[in-house]
């Protein structure tokens, strides 16, 4: 049987003016697959996949327009649930290998 490590999700609750910093620090930690970001009331605002090439280039770079956009509903929403759908360590490292190579 093929030991399979499967993506798993963590919701975070952040208030308005946190949303940027906290979002940029989660692509930076390069184990995120896809961010949901949604109202405290549950309804999607943006979503946002990731992929192993993007977390290991200049991620933020690539995403400022989102980012911007991020920033902008922030100032107008008090909280947010973040949604973390986040990948297993060795498939992190499979994808930099096939992206290496």
């Amino acid at each position: 049987m093929k030991d399979e490590k499967r993506s798993w999700i963590e919701e975070i609750e952040i208030a308005g003016d946190q949303l940027v910093a906290q979002v940029k620090e989660l692509i930076n930690e390069g184990n995120v697959r896809r961010l949901i970001i949604r109202k405290s009331d549950g309804e999607i605002l943006i979503e946002v996949p990731l992929s192993a090439g993007l977390a290991v280039g200049g991620v933020t770079t690539i995403l400022a327009p989102v980012l911007v956009a991020l920033g902008a509903m922030a100032g107008l929403i008090a909280s947010f649930k973040v949604e973390v759908v986040r990948r297993p360590d060795k498939q992190i490292e499979d994808d930099r290998d096939r992206d290496s190579g």
